[in-house]
């Protein structure tokens, strides 16, 4: 038979190898941590859910429903997509099983999928973290998110990271901005894209989203947003700066911030990093109260934000713990036959311990070989001579005296059953 050519990855779909797992697994071990200290619950839905969902929820006449989410008909005749967010899913739980007879501080995790021209920090597949408030609706709910955010800046050791916020306003003040921006752009219609064009009647907003260079003067040109706001929105607005000021928060207002999603009114933010090139946001959020009544729900004010977690590992130096704590070496006919079994006592004794059993033979030089390619600490040896006398050995594997003359580099042998009490002092 002949040879068949591998298959790959579809292109901006990455495989998460056993190497990298544990920086993601620290990462978001690191992020519930925050977002439970917080009060935070997780919720999970599906991957999977009605095309329509996004259609009314982020909106048809967007990048993302247009050009960029994976949607299929189902056998049954369904119009399916892949989830290109979060948020929209956790509205339609949120209705669906009766969440919204209280405030809610809800969080998730897990991939989305919009199909985009692969680039560094931004893929097909990507993954997010993100949290929902509903039934809360002051400016004290939006500052503890970003309040939220920055703690977990913290926790993960980032520093470069700068906030832009904005207020979008209610819908009729948007309206009357709406107006003034399109008779200011109008004259200039032929200067503008073809996805900015498009957009002129049907959301100018959006324009102002553009990521197109020789847009960038026309832009910055342009009316500001913060001239059409209510007092009741000014008011948001200065009460949410103040309480970053208060809280000693840098901050940036940038009145060209819009956001990409049509959910959104009032507060909007963003965190920005100049280390990653064009794709600098590594965190984007803001208030969308009426977004639970456009699909169907009762009204509902509510806020939240996502975050991507391959920028953030990008940004991330942190070094991921190891993997492996213990090897596990036998040696001679009755060792090797009874390893197994004794691995399981330890396993019951130190439930927490990482401890890997040597498989497939061969001699103590080459057993000791994987111990230390294994990344563990210390290996475990245990002889037929060990075995007779209920002893195992302990050899540190990770340091040295050089780099630290009061640490354990000698092997030590232990009572089998002392395990337990005698392990964690060389861990």
């Amino acid at each position: 038979m002949a040879r068949q050519t591998p298959l790959r990855a579809i292109r901006g779909m990455h495989d998460l190898l056993p190497d990298d797992s544990a920086r993601w697994q620290q990462l978001e071990d690191r992020a519930r941590t925050v977002l439970e200290g917080y009060g935070y619950k997780e919720m999970r839905t599906p991957l999977v859910e009605q095309s329509e969902l996004f259609k009314r929820s982020i909106g048809e006449v967007t990048d993302i429903v247009e050009k960029e989410m994976y949607s299929f008909e189902d056998r049954g005749g369904d119009q399916l997509s892949l989830r290109p967010e979060g948020t929209a899913s956790c509205v339609r739980a949120a209705i669906e099983h009766g969440l919204l007879d209280q405030p809610r501080r809800i969080w998730y995790r897990g991939p989305m999928f919009r199909r985009e021209r692969p680039q560094r920090g931004r893929y097909r597949q990507f993954h997010q973290i993100g949290v929902e408030v509903f039934g809360l609706t002051g400016p004290d709910i939006d500052l503890e998110v970003i309040l939220l955010t920055r703690r977990l800046w913290d926790a993960l050791g980032l520093t470069d990271l700068r906030l832009e916020i904005n207020s979008l306003g209610d819908s009729a003040e948007r309206a009357v901005y709406r107006e003034q921006l399109v008779s200011y752009l109008r004259p200039h219609e032929d200067r503008l894209d073809d996805d900015s064009r498009r957009r002129l009647d049907s959301n100018p907003l959006r324009v102002l989203d553009s990521k197109n260079p020789d847009l960038a003067e026309l832009i910055a040109e342009a009316p500001s947003l913060t001239d059409a706001l209510g007092s009741e929105s000014r008011e948001h607005f200065e009460a949410l700066c103040s309480g970053l000021e208060q809280a000693g928060v840098a901050y940036q207002v940038n009145p060209r911030l819009v956001r990409g999603l049509d959910y959104y009114n009032r507060t909007v933010f963003e965190w920005i990093t100049d280390a990653l090139g064009a794709q600098g946001t590594v965190c984007a959020g803001g208030r969308y109260d009426g977004l639970v009544e456009q699909l169907g729900g009762k009204a509902t004010p509510a806020v939240g934000f996502a975050l991507g977690l391959e920028r953030l590992l990008e940004l991330s130096q942190t070094e991921p713990p190891p993997s492996v704590d213990a090897y596990l070496i036998a040696v001679g006919e009755q060792a090797s036959a009874a390893a197994m079994a004794i691995a399981e006592q330890i396993r019951d004794a130190l439930p927490q311990l990482r401890l890997v059993c040597h498989c497939g033979g061969g001699s103590f030089k080459s057993q000791f070989k994987r111990a230390d390619r294994s990344g563990a600490k210390v290996a475990l040896v245990l002889g037929d001579d060990e075995l007779a006398q209920q002893r195992i050995g302990i050899k540190p594997l990770r340091v040295s005296a050089a780099e630290d003359p009061h640490a354990k580099t000698e092997q030590t042998s232990v009572a089998i059953d002392a395990l337990a009490d005698r392990l964690p002092d060389f861990l």
